[in-house]
């Protein structure tokens, strides 16, 4: 498969989210000359914009921790957050706009499970990568990669294209408690590797 190239990233931040369910999140590990890869569909993604967008690490202004956000598109911008796991974005927005990210919430693995598993040791494969802490950890990404470029298909993790599903779901984004009106969460509608379960309203069935 063809790794997206950075036009993919360069629209608005909410389309890229909802374009990127189905599409391949890919993370490759070298080791001792041995080379790993470790791959999920994405299935569930949300939109961070920038003034228009309270809920959004840029909504004040670049910073040391968020400066991905205001920089090329298709790169990696992890951070750390409540104490105890990282979280995955790729920036993302339209070239009129200062700053943006999508953070990639739920992937169904389907490549490199095992190594996944020893990474994070869980029974159930449905807790495996089904939230943003859960699959970085399966993925083992660290602030390490943080500015990784995720359209070189060279890098430690990138994104290929794949098959967008029928019926992507939009809600409101979990774990925020302002721009609780942005509908900016998109979902596989189907998928068990999802963080949050919803129930589908007619309003938010999208091809």
């Amino acid at each position: 498969m063809s790794c997206q190239n950075s036009s993919f990233y360069q629209r608005p931040t909410e389309v890229v989210a909802k374009d990127l369910v189905g599409k391949k999140l890919v993370r490759t590990i070298r080791n001792n000359k041995k080379h790993f890869r470790l791959a999920g569909i994405i299935v569930e993604t949300e939109a961070y914009g920038y003034s228009d967008d309270l809920a959004s690490h840029a909504y004040l202004g670049p910073t040391d921790r968020n400066k991905v956000m205001f920089g090329n598109v298709g790169r990696a911008y992890v951070y750390f957050t409540y104490g105890n796991h990282f979280c995955l974005n790729v920036s993302a927005r339209r070239s009129k706009v200062e700053a943006g990210a999508v953070l990639i919430r739920g992937i169904e693995p389907v490549e490199g499970v095992e190594l996944m598993r020893q990474f994070r040791p869980v029974d159930d494969i449905f807790s495996l990568t089904s939230g943003p802490g859960k699959l970085t950890q399966a993925l083992n990404i660290t602030s390490s990669l943080n500015g990784t470029d995720m359209t070189n298909p060279e890098s430690e993790i990138y994104i290929e294209s794949g098959k967008r599903p029928k019926g992507i779901v939009t809600t409101s984004r979990i774990g925020i408690t302002r721009a609780m009106d942005k509908e900016w969460r998109f979902v596989h509608p189907s998928s068990p590797f999802i963080s949050r379960k919803f129930q589908i309203k007619s309003s938010s069935l999208s091809l």
